[in-house]
C-alpha cells in the first residue's frame, strides 16, 4: 500500500525519471512540485523506502546519498533504476536483484568473480555478452534485403533510415499498387518504423512486420505482426477520412481508430498478449469479439481457445521499448526467455527448482548479463552460473 503522500501522476513521473526516461515537460513538473519542502520530505521518504532501505541503509552516508539524489533532480541529471514501489512481496532479494541500484551511489560497478567452493565460470571472459542493440533487415517485394544497423543510414524513393529507426513518406501517386515490405528485428535486436500514414511502431527483438509500402486512400490500413512484439502508435483514423487501422497475427485481429497498444505474439508461445494503452481497440478471434478499454489486457490461449480480460499496469507492458525491462510477478524463467532474445543466447537450467523464483524489479537493458547474474548469485538466487560463448547455464 502506498503510504506517500503523492498523486499517481506524480509518482509515475518519478519512476520515469529514475529509469531515465522522462521528457522534458515531465522533469519540469517534478521541478516544480519538489520545490514545496512538504513534497522534497515525500520524495526522499519514498526513495529511503523503495530502495535505499534494502542496501545503502548499511552504509554510514546515507543521508548524504538522498541529498546528493535530490540535488540532482534540480540539476536535471540522470539515473539508472527504479524500483517499483513493493514493500510486501516475499522475495525481496530478487527484487533488489533487478532494481536495487538507483544510483552510482548505490551501485557498484566492479563484477567480481566468486572466490567460493561454488565458483562463477565465464569461459572467453574477454567475449563478454553485450547487451543487444538497433538492427534489423529490410526485405522488399521483390525479395531482395538491406541491413539496417545503428550507426549506418539507407536512403531509397519514399523510404529513410538513419539505422534506428525506418522512415516511409506518403506516396504521391494513389494509384499505384500496393507493395509490401517485411522488417525483421533479430534477437539481439530492436527497431522502430514509421509507416506511411504516420503510424509509429516499435519492434521488440525477434519480431517481424509486414506492411505496406503506401496505404491505398479510403481503404483500411492493414498490417501484419507476422511474431514477436510491437508497440503500436497508431494514426487517428480522422486524419484519414475515418478509415480504420488493423493489426492481423496469424490467431487474431486488432481494430483500432487510432490509439496506442502492445501485442507479444511469439514464435512457441501458447499465449497471446494484447495491451491497451489509451483509446479503443476490438480484438477479433474465431467468432468472438472482446473490446478493451485502457489499461486492460486480453490474453488469448492458444491450446485452450480461452480469453481473459484483466487490468495490468501498462508500465511493466511496455516499458521494453523505452530501453528497460519491467518485471512483476515474473518467475526466473519467464525472465531469462526475456533476456535470451535481447542478448542472444541460450539459457539453461540445471537446477529447475529455481525456475518459480519471482521478480518484481526494472533493469536496464544497456548493461551487460554478467551484471545481472551476478547479481542474482550474489542474493543467493541461485549458487552459480558458467557463460559458455553464446549459453549461460544456471546452478
Amino acid at each position: 500500500m502506498n503510504v506517500f503522500k503523492m498523486s499517481p501522476s506524480i509518482e509515475n513521473i518519478i519512476v520515469k525519471y529514475l529509469t531515465n526516461s522522462a521528457t522534458a515537460n515531465d522533469i519540469d513538473k517534478l521541478v516544480v512540485w519538489i520545490e514545496k519542502p512538504t513534497n522534497k520530505k515525500v520524495f526522499k521518504e519514498y526513495v529511503k523506502t523503495h530502495y535505499a532501505i534494502y542496501y545503502s541503509m548499511k552504509e554510514p552516508n546515507t543521508q548524504e546519498l538522498l541529498d546528493k539524489l535530490f540535488f540532482t533532480i534540480r540539476r536535471k541529471e540522470s539515473f539508472v533504476y527504479k524500483l517499483k514501489s513493493q514493500s510486501v512481496y516475499r522475495y525481496v532479494a530478487a527484487v533488489l536483484v533487478i532494481g536495487l541500484m538507483i544510483s552510482a551511489y548505490f551501485f557498484r560497478n566492479s563484477i567480481h568473480i566468486s572466490n567460493k567452493n561454488n565458483e562463477t565460470i565465464i569461459v572467453n571472459k574477454s567475449k563478454s555478452i553485450k547487451p543487444g542493440t538497433d538492427k534489423a533487415i529490410l526485405t522488399f517485394d521483390d525479395g531482395s534485403q538491406v541491413a539496417l544497423e545503428k550507426g549506418t543510414s539507407y536512403n531509397a524513393q519514399n523510404v529513410n533510415s538513419n539505422g534506428e529507426e525506418i522512415v516511409y513518406e506518403k506516396s504521391k501517386s494513389e494509384s499505384e499498387e500496393i507493395k509490401y515490405n517485411y522488417l525483421t528485428v533479430p534477437r539481439g535486436g530492436q527497431f522502430s518504423i514509421k509507416l506511411s500514414d504516420g503510424t509509429k511502431v516499435w519492434l521488440n527483438s525477434e519480431s517481424e512486420l509486414k506492411y505496406p509500402v503506401s496505404f491505398s486512400s479510403g481503404k483500411t490500413r492493414e498490417v501484419e505482426l507476422v511474431y514477436g512484439e510491437a508497440f503500436f502508435d497508431v494514426s487517428a483514423s480522422t486524419n484519414h477520412n475515418g478509415v480504420k487501422f488493423i493489426v492481423k497475427n496469424k490467431s487474431q485481429e486488432v481494430e483500432v481508430l487510432g490509439t496506442e497498444f502492445n501485442i507479444k505474439a511469439y514464435l512457441g508461445e501458447s499465449n497471446i498478449y494484447t495491451t491497451l494503452v489509451e483509446g479503443s481497440v476490438v480484438v477479433s478471434s474465431g467468432n468472438e469479439l472482446k473490446k478493451l478499454k485502457p489499461e486492460q489486457q486480453l490474453n488469448l490461449d492458444l491450446v485452450n481457445n480461452s480469453k481473459i480480460i484483466k487490468t495490468v499496469d501498462v508500465y511493466n507492458e511496455i516499458a521494453w521499448k523505452d530501453g528497460v525491462f519491467s518485471f512483476e510477478n515474473k518467475s526466473l524463467k519467464e525472465m531469462m526467455i526475456v533476456l535470451s532474445r535481447w542478448y542472444d543466447v541460450e539459457v539453461i537450467f540445471e537446477n529447475e527448482a529455481i525456475e518459480n523464483e519471482e521478480f518484481i524489479g526494472i533493469l536496464r537493458k544497456n548493461q551487460e548479463i554478467q551484471e545481472i547474474l551476478k547479481s542474482i548469485e550474489n542474493f543467493g538466487i541461485i549458487k552459480n552460473y558458467k557463460i559458455y560463448d553464446k549459453k549461460i547455464i544456471i546452478k
